[in-house]
């Protein structure tokens, strides 16, 4: 009887939420809802981290769009209140909290927030090879006329932007394609591996 519901099911009713000291004093794994794992057989999520948009299709029906209706289900079990997020195209960390549990809706806002939100550091921008500093100008300047497009006709026309935002860092691949465990990229980039620490892998 207790399997009709379905240990994904969204809510605060089937399971405790570990804190953050909770998780490292258990040492235990976290499992990836399929969805966040890229490993659900009936749907595939689509999330463009320019609009913040989220939807998905069947991969075997992939003339049909589907919602995102399960965003409010955990994006872990046990389900935890902090995800840290890393990527191997970014230099950035982005940290998901939910102290009710961090649901996949949680996840993907954040993602979207971090990176529309915050701008790339002179320093940061300096770091990149020349030619990956074009890429990410053109990206910012097509971002912004892809935003301006809702302007509407009398919309003031595009100058290019001074300031890039990290979305535009990640020049084409602005597309959510999954989340993957990797112990050994996290001790490179964080000095330390964790159960709640995942890769991020991003496709055009």
């Amino acid at each position: 009887m207790a399997d009709s519901v379905g240990k994904w099911a969204a809510g605060a009713f089937y399971g405790p939420v570990l804190s953050q000291t909770d998780l490292y004093l258990l040492n235990t794994d976290l499992e990836l809802h399929p969805i966040l794992a890229n490993s659900h057989g009936s749907f595939h999520l689509v999330f463009n981290l320019i609009t913040g948009q989220t939807g998905g299709f069947n991969p075997d029906a992939r003339d049909r769009d589907l919602q995102f209706t399960a965003k409010d289900e955990p994006a872990t079990l046990p389900r935890v209140s902090q995800l840290i997020i890393i990527t191997e195209i970014s230099p950035w960390c982005t940290i998901v909290k939910n102290e009710r549990g961090v649901t996949m809706n949680d996840v993907c806002t954040a993602v979207w927030k971090d990176y529309t939100e915050n701008f790339v550091t002179d320093p940061e921008f300096a770091a990149l090879p020349p030619r990956l500093q074009e890429q990410v100008k053109r990206m910012a300047l097509h971002n912004t006329q892809s935003g301006q497009q809702w302007a509407g006709y009398y919309g003031t026309p595009s100058v290019a932007p001074n300031r890039y935002k990290r979305v535009d860092w990640l020049r084409e691949r602005t597309f959510f394609e999954g989340l993957r465990k990797s112990d050994a990229y996290a001790i490179s980039r964080l000095g330390y591996k964790a159960p709640n620490i995942f890769v991020m892998d991003l496709v055009a």
